[in-house]
């Protein structure tokens, strides 16, 4: 059957597939808008299915601020090209605001949730039969506090979220969550490194100080001090602030505001996936 152009705008508008898939759903079903969107998701599926073994290393890193709570989130793909769609960033950023407004705590919950009358996974695989290249979520995370700040790196691939014991400037807000996209701390502060991070650390450097020919006694406090270099290298309190190192992050909070600090904070890349 002859399929107009207006119909075929109208299902583009409805799944966002490509001309071409729309105007051939459209034909295969005969014109009826719900046979045919049910042939352009199948498709989705079937392509899927069939990249299911690709690497999805590329993509879009999405984060957003509502004041007390910040979220974040990557929707994966495999080529740059894909990634830098206005519609892949659109569809992005339309995820994470579904998040955001039903309080979402996990990956599973973002992806059960309902975009139109599908789920935000069935939207994915969708967009995956538009593309035809895999693609996936990740990297979901949320911060509270008082106030909260979010980075995203030029590319959006690198995205940092962070939140404040404290009311924070923007501009403050924004320095550190581009610290932390920069420096990848791995904890707020000694107290929250990993005990078997942390306890491997101290074999490593025990051991180097022994092949350095170190006396025994005084292995463990050379240890020690090799330990506390490795806290102000991986602590994001205790990190050199990037912009002036005469001053730590702790220090720097302090500056703006006595007693501001740090509660909490995720980061994610798509480039150490």
């Amino acid at each position: 059957m002859a399929v107009s152009m207006a119909d075929i705008k109208h299902l583009r508008k409805m799944t966002g597939a490509g001309m071409m898939d729309c105007k051939n759903a459209l034909a295969e079903s005969e014109g009826d808008f719900d046979k045919a969107i049910e042939i352009i998701r199948k498709k989705g599926q079937a392509v899927a299915a069939k990249r299911s073994d690709r690497d999805a290393s590329e993509g879009c890193v999405a984060a957003k601020s509502t004041g007390k709570k910040a979220a974040m989130i990557a929707l994966k793909c495999e080529t740059d090209f894909v990634a830098k769609n206005e519609d892949f960033i659109a569809l992005t950023e339309e995820i994470l605001d579904l998040a955001i407004a039903n309080d979402s705590a996990a990956l599973e919950n973002v992806e059960a949730l309902k975009l139109g009358d599908i789920t935000v996974a069935d939207a994915v695989t969708e967009r995956s039969g538009v593309t035809g290249e895999k693609m996936e979520l990740d990297g979901y995370n949320v911060v509270e506090g008082e106030s909260t700040a979010v980075y995203i790196h030029m590319g959006n691939k690198l995205g940092a979220i962070v939140a404040f014991n404290q009311e924070v400037d923007e501009e403050v807000g924004h320095e550190v969550a581009m610290q932390i996209a920069a420096m990848n701390p791995i904890a707020v502060d000694p107290e929250r490194v990993p005990a078997n991070v942390l306890e491997q650390e101290k074999q490593v450097a025990a051991d180097k100080a022994r092949e350095e020919g170190k006396p025994e006694n005084l292995i463990e406090r050379i240890a020690e001090g090799r330990i506390n270099k490795f806290y102000s290298e991986v602590c994001l309190l205790k990190q050199a602030y990037v912009k002036d190192t005469s001053m730590t992050i702790a220090q720097f909070l302090d500056k703006q505001s006595k007693g501001l600090t740090v509660t909490d904070f995720k980061r994610f890349s798509l480039d150490q996936e």
